[in-house]
């Protein structure tokens, strides 16, 4: 059986096409697999576990059938659902991986992250992505009405939009140097993840030995995977598996 990836999928209602193709590929061809990684960004906005927007009752009820139909769901909070809580969890059997995290996958020890922390030339987005996970401040956040937290966080949309647009591309793609240092803190060679919506496959050289890194694609034109099975890993849509 294989193993599957995805990220940036971003459910949202104002893409419904998509929140359509995500839980058609939950309720069937992820079910084909012995385990699905969800590696962040799943949802476009997630304010807490009380957020019942569509199409978030309907992606959980489809995740948690996927649970119980036997395939194991993994997921790494991403920069747009790191307030994924302990309630979603429990609703949908889906397990928390903490970033990063290393597992086998087909015998291979592979490192996998959601990829916005490799972003390190980003000073700016660096410090606040360390402000918006401090529990203190999302503990503030949370205790907002809901109304609130939906200004607040068009507020803060709104203001990231805008710096975006006057930072140079390859400042927010991640760094190599940092890609180096996390393979060599957990002595791994190989590293999944996703964010830059940039599918790929780089291969170089760490410390005298080749190494891999799989960048995940995003589902915004195409529903984006990756297989991984026994005859390695390749890059596919729902229609490939």
């Amino acid at each position: 059986m294989s193993t599957l990836f995805a990220s940036d999928v971003h459910l949202s209602a104002k893409r419904p096409e998509i929140a359509a193709a995500f839980e058609s590929f939950l309720r069937g061809p992820a079910r084909t697999a012995e385990r699905l990684y969800l590696l962040g960004d799943i949802f476009d906005e997630w304010l807490g576990d009380d957020d019942t927007r569509d199409p978030h009752p309907a992606s959980e009820a489809a995740l948690a059938d996927l649970c119980t139909s036997g395939c194991s769901v993994y997921l790494l909070q991403g920069n747009h659902d790191f307030l994924l809580g302990e309630a979603f969890f429990e609703r949908t059997g889906v397990q928390l991986l903490s970033e990063p995290a290393v597992h086998d996958i087909e015998g291979t020890p592979t490192l996998l992250l959601h990829g916005d922390e490799l972003c390190t030339d980003d000073l700016e987005y660096q410090a606040f992505r360390e402000q918006v996970r401090n529990p203190l401040v999302q503990g503030q956040f949370l205790g907002l009405p809901f109304a609130a937290r939906v200004a607040e966080a068009a507020r803060l949309r709104n203001s990231s939009a805008q710096a975006v647009q006057l930072k140079p591309a390859d400042i927010m793609d991640v760094a190599q140097s940092s890609v180096d240092a996390a393979l060599t803190e957990h002595g791994v060679t190989h590293m999944v993840h996703g964010h830059t919506h940039r599918p790929d496959v780089h291969t170089f050289d760490l410390g005298g030995q080749d190494a891999f890194r799989i960048v995940l694609g995003d589902w915004y034109e195409q529903d984006s995977l990756l297989v991984w099975d026994e005859s390695g890993y390749r890059h596919a849509r729902i229609g490939d598996l």
